[in-house]
């Protein structure tokens, strides 16, 4: 592999939805690395086994992947980017197999949540958990399996030799997922150019209205909060900390309203500052 390549960890292997999301924002080749999870992300940052990771954070169907954002937020990972995919789920096996030969579909949990509709046509279909899509499907080439089948993505059919009994079974056709692009916050490997939009961290104080004066200030100085999310505090039971993302037009207002909101709330931690939509 070229030294001078970019190291990339996902979770999951090559075929899966965090490859090809991997794929669709750093266009140039890379060399992969495969995690088993999503905790083993931020050790391969920091080892430099990895400059870059991907990581997906939230689905337009199932919503925010909550522990995701502790991951970031308790590792001093840096969000220098974000990356859309449309997400395609298919059935695949091994090619010359019908789908009522099929007796046992492996894949994600996601990935079974989002298609559980289709499968109430085949009700002698077992469905089983699996780690990933991905890896689904490599295992029924690897291991030649007969009457099984995976849900995965149309680049893991191609890549592991399987053929498709059914495309894009999805109960809802639009669904997408968007991912975050992270480096070691210590160890920076990318200088972010055109910031407008930023990923935040805040606390609020524990007295009536706190949030809303919070937000109010994001709203006074032009930011357009595009999203907001609320995680327990684990050392202070029934307390909550806002993970909020923010877009702007202009950087000196997001900085304006960064140093008002500070003297509001009792924590304040920026994630990321990126740009919208946008490829290396």
């Amino acid at each position: 592999m070229d030294k001078n390549l970019n190291k990339v960890a996902i979770q999951g292997i090559l075929g899966s939805f965090h490859y090809e999301a991997a794929q669709k924002f750093f266009k140039t080749p890379f060399e992969l690395v495969s995690c088993k999870n999503f905790h083993d992300i931020p050790n391969c940052l920091h080892t430099n086994t990895a400059q870059f990771a991907v990581m997906a954070i939230e689905n337009s169907i199932a919503g925010a992947i909550i522990p995701n954002f502790a991951i970031i937020d308790n590792n001093a990972l840096n969000i220098v980017g974000e990356v859309y995919i449309n997400i395609q789920q298919n059935l695949m096996a091994l090619p010359n197999q019908p789908i009522e030969s099929i007796k046992t579909v492996y894949s994600h949990p996601m990935a079974l949540l989002q298609t559980r509709e289709f499968f109430k046509q085949y009700p002698h279909i077992k469905l089983v958990e699996d780690s990933d899509t991905a890896i689904a499907a490599q295992r029924i080439h690897t291991k030649k399996l007969k009457h099984t089948a995976a849900v995965a993505s149309l680049a893991a059919a191609e890549i592991f030799d399987l053929a498709i009994l059914a495309h894009s079974i999805q109960t809802i056709k639009n669904n997408a997922t968007r991912f975050f692009v992270l480096q070691n916050h210590a160890n920076p490997k990318y200088l972010v150019k055109n910031i407008n939009k930023a990923s935040l961290k805040f606390i609020t104080k524990h007295q009536p209205g706190s949030l809303s004066k919070a937000l109010l200030i994001i709203a006074s100085h032009q930011l357009n909060l595009s999203k907001i999310q609320s995680m327990p505090i684990i050392e202070t039971p029934f307390e909550y900390a806002f993970f909020a993302d923010v877009v702007f037009d202009s950087y000196q207002n997001y900085r304006n309203a960064l140093e008002e909101l500070s003297h509001e709330v009792t924590h304040l931690k920026i994630l990321g500052e990126y740009q919208q939509f946008k490829t290396l």
